[in-house]
Formats: C-alpha cells, structure tokens, sequence
C-alpha cells in the first residue's frame, strides 16, 4: 500500500511540482545536536494567547533541562505573487532544524487573505494532524483502557479553506439566479 502512495505522489510531483512524503518510521527524528549539546527548536510563540502559552512551554522544558536552544522566528505573513507566505527566515529556521513549537495564531475571520495555521500547513507539507488518546491511570472517566489515535486530514477539505470557498461561489450563485427569477416575476 506504502508503495502505491509513493507512486501517487511521484505523479503528483510530475503534474504539478508539489509532492507529499510519507515518514518510513513514527517518531524518527535526524536533528543533530549543536556545539553545545542541545538541540536546535525553532519557536513560533503565536498571537493573542500564543506567547504566554509558549512561554510555559520554555519554561517547563527549562526546568526539565530537555537540551534545547529555542531559536524565535517572526511568522508575519506577507503577500508575494497574491499568496500568502511565511517569511523566508522562519522558512529557513524550521528546515535547519528539522522541529519546531507553534503557538496558538488567530484564524482570521474574512476575506482576503489565508489562515497562517494553513499557511504554515501547506508550506510544510503537514498533511495530517496525528492526536493519540490514551487512559490516564488513577484517572477515572467514563471509558476505561482507552487507546486510540485519530487522524485529522489538514490540507484539503475544511481545513483548507476550500469548503468555505465553495460553498461561498455556490451561495452567490444561488442569490444571483434568485434575483434573476424575482425581476422575471416567475
């Protein structure tokens, strides 16, 4: 099956340059560490809520003493060719680095430009969004020995913002022959 989708996404590279890669194995990571002994983690701290929580994070690594040297990145969008794009430098930090932490960026509501969280998901090549779900021990819920993973698809569909896209064209479609039928009085 691995086969077919390489396959797939070999033709998919030859008809329009882009590609999905699949990992060969979960959890693999080929960071190197730096002069100093740490890893290099690119840092998004986010907007609105994003640089607090962000902030946490650090600082429980810190306190963990998990070996990382964050590197911030600026993630203001800018327009280029009419598409929304990360700048550059942040670009460059995340595939020096090979991992980043996000923090929480707002969604915009409205037209005219794309949500950063699909920005940064499509230049990326973050297909999906993987979340494990496991019982906690000691924790009791309503469900005991829970352990299941759900997949979330986030570059097409809702998540791409073309849903919305379509069924915006198809509302317009749909007023502009209604008011087509209302000045024919049929």
């Amino acid at each position: 099956m691995l086969r077919n989708f390489r396959a797939a996404s070999m033709s998919l590279k030859k008809s329009t340059g882009l590609a999905r890669t699949y990992a060969s194995f979960a959890g693999e990571f080929h960071g190197q560490k730096n002069a100093n002994g740490n890893y290099n983690v690119t840092l998004i701290e986010g907007d609105g809520i994003g640089p607090e929580i962000s902030k946490a994070v650090v600082d429980i690594y810190s306190a963990a003493k998990v070996p990382i040297e964050w590197e911030p990145v600026d993630v203001t969008p800018s327009l280029i060719n009419g598409r929304t794009t990360i700048p550059q430098p942040a670009v460059d930090s995340v595939n020096k680095n090979l991992v980043a932490l996000k923090g929480p960026l707002a969604t915009p509501v409205g037209k005219g430009h794309q949500s950063m969280n699909l920005t940064l998901r499509r230049t990326f090549g973050l297909f999906a969004n993987v979340r494990p779900c496991n019982s906690i021990e000691g924790y009791k819920t309503p469900y005991d020995n829970v352990e299941t993973v759900l997949i979330r698809e986030n570059t097409e569909g809702e998540y791409s913002e073309l849903l919305n896209t379509l069924l915006n064209t198809l509302d317009k479609l749909t007023n502009h022959t209604l008011l087509l039928f209302t000045r024919l009085q049929l």
